[in-house]
């Protein structure tokens, strides 16, 4: 399956990538979309014989839990409409806590690592399973960029990621801008992980920018793509040719000449890793057969054939193919499942909930990481509520930031708009009545069971022309 050159469809450019030449196929986060009907852009694209490629960011099938009936069916159902050859998703958890451990459920908002361990590999794995069962295509998961390293791992990247093909018949999306965040933060070397894992299972390639700041990349997907990050990509080109790559922009859209420019650093990128792959090619192909023209000259010389057949006889012991080794079929043993559910819960929990931080984790990082995680959930909620931070000004972060210290999310980012919203109503917090009437009818047009009827709104707006807003 080709896909070719593609890049991430996302609503607020979604002119921009219907404008783009040479566009062979686009990705949408399949939670962003309906599962009936589709945006019109999306609609126009795929007539233009464009592939559109569902990928989803909230099973959590690396988490303890098994996947949710109910998310794969929406996953499947967006498969469905959109006529894709594959769905993707994410190698993390996302949320932890419920019954496994009897305690509230906890959502991070965000793809957190598994631990490369045999138990998370072997939950993994099942999960894995059950999504394939669910779905009409085949699946490919995405390795993830990461903050922080869990404690005694037991396998590399490559190694964990090698495993789950060899186990289930996945496909890979490799996302090498992951890689280098992964070598930035946690020292990894993305070459090391190219080397261990199947290239050949790779379906395609994500590419994305990021920004370093105190020694930590943080993957923004909001900045352009570093020098760095191509060089991943050519040293993945050079091993494979992969099916597909695709430009990802999740956030401080550019303009549609910089998407373009971008684009075409990649194909160039990809191009010249090809051409150097070629030399190189042939380059061995002349040492190999000046070795044979060595080797023949040697024989010659020799005053026997059979003194040059024991010299020529080749070693018994061949090595190991992939599978056979030390790593393949290593049992985790029982219990798996309760024990990845109860480490990523005391994980999550440290994260959003302040609670103790886990033995054996770096206290630095795990704080960078939650202030992380309560700014996005910040920045999300604004943009699923854009009428919180309007109602509130400039005072809108400081006191959601303040919210999300004593309130670990649980519901989802609309539950969690709501649920700050409640607390500022609660606390009085706004000393300007104007702005606490706006956000108590705000309030209460989404927590009830309906929306308003049209002349409760209608009574509603001319009482606020009336007494000023």
């Amino acid at each position: 399956m080709k896909l070719g050159i593609g890049i991430g469809w996302r609503p607020e450019i979604a002119a921009e990538v219907e404008a783009l030449t040479g566009i062979d196929w686009v990705e949408a986060v399949a939670e962003n979309l309906c599962a009936d009907h589709l945006p019109g852009s999306l609609v126009r694209l795929r007539e233009r014989g464009v592939t559109v490629v569902p990928h989803g960011v909230s099973l959590g099938l690396g988490g303890a839990d098994r996947p949710d009936a109910g998310r794969l069916a929406s996953l499947a159902a967006r498969a469905e409409l959109l006529g894709t050859p594959l769905v993707t998703e994410h190698i993390a958890f996302v949320r932890a806590g419920g019954p496994l451990t009897a305690t509230p459920r906890l959502e991070a908002g965000h793809l957190l690592p598994v631990p490369r361990t045999w138990d998370a590999l072997e939950v993994l794995c099942e999960n894995v399973r059950i999504a394939q069962d669910s779905l009409p295509v085949p699946l490919a998961l995405e390795n993830i960029a990461a903050l922080i390293s869990w404690p005694d791992e037991e396998l590399t990247e490559g190694q964990f990621l090698a495993e789950l093909v060899e186990r289930t018949g996945v496909r890979l999306l490799i996302d090498v801008a992951n890689l280098h965040t992964n070598h930035v933060n946690r020292g990894e070397d993305p070459a090391k992980a190219l080397d261990e894992l199947p290239v050949e299972a790779i379906a395609y390639v994500h590419v994305a920018g990021g920004v370093e700041k105190d020694g930590v990349w943080h993957d923004t997907h909001a900045h352009p793509v570093t020098a760095p990050v191509l060089d991943v990509l050519a040293e993945l080109r050079s091993r494979v040719d992969p099916p597909g790559v695709l430009l990802e922009r999740d956030d401080a859209f550019p303009p549609g000449a910089e998407l373009a420019a971008e684009l075409e650093t990649i194909r160039g990128t990809l191009r010249a890793a090809a051409e150097l792959k070629t030399v190189r090619g042939t380059l061995r192909a002349a040492a190999e057969l000046k070795t044979v023209r060595g080797t023949l000259r040697a024989a010659a010389e020799l005053k026997t054939v059979r003194g040059t057949l024991r010299a020529a006889a080749p070693d018994s012991g061949a090595g190991n193919s992939r599978g056979a080794g030390p790593l393949a079929g290593k049992p985790a043993g029982p219990g798996a499942r309760d024990r990845t559910a109860v480490a990523q819960t005391a994980l999550l929990s440290s994260l959003v909930a302040g609670t103790p931080a886990p033995e054996g984790f770096d206290h630095r990082r795990l704080r960078v990481q939650s202030r992380a995680l309560a700014a996005k959930r910040a920045d999300v909620v604004a943009k699923v509520a854009p009428e919180l931070p309007q109602i509130l000004g400039d005072g809108y972060r400081a006191a959601f930031l303040d919210y999300a210290r004593a309130r670990p999310m649980s519901g989802g980012y609309r539950r969690d708009a709501l649920d700050f919203a409640e607390r500022i109503l609660i606390s009085g917090g706004l000393a300007d009545p104007v702005a606490q009437r706006r956000l108590t009818h705000w309030w209460e047009d989404r927590s009830g069971p309906r929306p308003p009827r049209r002349t409760a709104r209608i009574v509603r707006a001319a009482r606020a022309v009336l007494v000023g807003k």
